[in-house]
């Protein structure tokens, strides 16, 4: 089968186009074909050697994780899907899942059906950042009803999944966006946008409840900065780069939490999320789709920052 692989760590161009061989399911495991692969951060970083090159270990591999395709074939002891079935997913994160490539094998409860409404292209940008977003404000936070939250990055990938998420909760949401997106942040439910070039959030956010910070301490510190936002008690979400022993000690001092997190395959949460898919409620946000061996571009684009939501690759020509 086709497949995008990497034989060393490094920039766009380690990205090649072979043929690797072509997997077949275990009992309780599906292959499904894929005709859409999601682009995400955590991508080109495990491709430079940051991310998850810690759990894929070496090179050669198959990066990507979100899949939206057709089941080809079950294993034994699957009951929950068929051959024939559309469905999209984030399957084996951390480890390897092959997204860049023309079939993957994976448990079927790992997938689940794709969203009536949602073409193959939309359905592969959602799985990694939507569940990203649910688990974080919904499994961690606790976010209810009322409650303040701060969205770091509220137009990208993540981001705008959170805003809507959050706004579907009833939260009051507060996003940090570019002056040119704040518009389209507000569409997705944001109650107040700011411009992070021209104001220092920390002034202006007022006291909020949760923050979700998919920025990091590594860009102008500004995991370090949200804690002065935080209520008493508050709860900072670390989604990048997890909490560094400097940022738990800040926290403690000023009474509140900090938590890492990362993502996991969620088959159930996806049938919820593409339930609010189907009724409008979330939406989500294709910056552009490229063929599969137009794969390094799409690194280039999202590394140099210019994608709006997300990107995807169309694999199935």
């Amino acid at each position: 089968m086709r497949a995008i692989t990497q034989d060393r760590f490094g920039g766009p161009e380690v990205l090649r186009s072979t043929s690797v061989p072509r997997p077949a399911p275990l009992p309780t495991e599906v292959l499904v074909r894929v005709v859409s692969a999601g682009v995400n951060p955590v991508d080109w970083k495990t491709r430079a050697g940051g991310g998850m090159a810690g759990v894929l270990g070496e090179p050669p591999f198959v990066l990507g994780w979100d899949v939206s395709g057709v089941v080809e074939e079950v294993g034994f002891g699957v009951h929950t899907l068929a051959a024939g079935d559309e469905v999209y997913g984030m399957p084996w994160f951390p480890r390897q899942a092959g997204a860049y490539a023309e079939y993957v094998t994976a448990p079927a409860r790992q997938f689940a059906r794709k969203p009536a409404s949602l073409d193959h292209d939309r359905a592969a940008a959602v799985p990694l950042a939507a569940l990203t977003a649910w688990q974080s404000l919904v499994d961690l936070a606790g976010l209810t009803a009322g409650q303040r939250v701060l969205v770091h990055a509220a137009s990208g990938g993540v981001g705008h999944f959170a805003v809507a998420i959050a706004a579907h909760l009833g939260a009051h949401v507060i996003g940090t966006a570019s002056a040119a997106k704040h518009d389209w942040v507000r569409e997705l439910g944001a109650a107040e946008v700011i411009d992070y070039r021209a104001q220092r959030f920390e002034e202006v956010a007022g006291e909020v409840d949760v923050v979700l910070d998919l920025v990091g301490d590594e860009i102008d510190d500004t995991s370090t900065r949200s804690l002065a936002v935080l209520k008493p008690g508050g709860l900072l979400v670390a989604v990048p780069s997890g909490v560094a022993p400097g940022l738990r000690a800040a926290a403690d001092e000023r009474g509140v939490r900090v938590a890492d997190y990362l993502v996991e395959p969620d088959g159930a949460a996806l049938r919820t999320l593409g339930d609010l898919l189907d009724a409008g409620t979330l939406r989500v946000e294709v910056d552009e789709v490229l063929p599969l061996e137009r794969a390094a571009e799409a690194h280039r684009r999202g590394e140099r920052g210019e994608v709006r939501g997300k990107q995807v690759l169309r694999v199935e020509s």
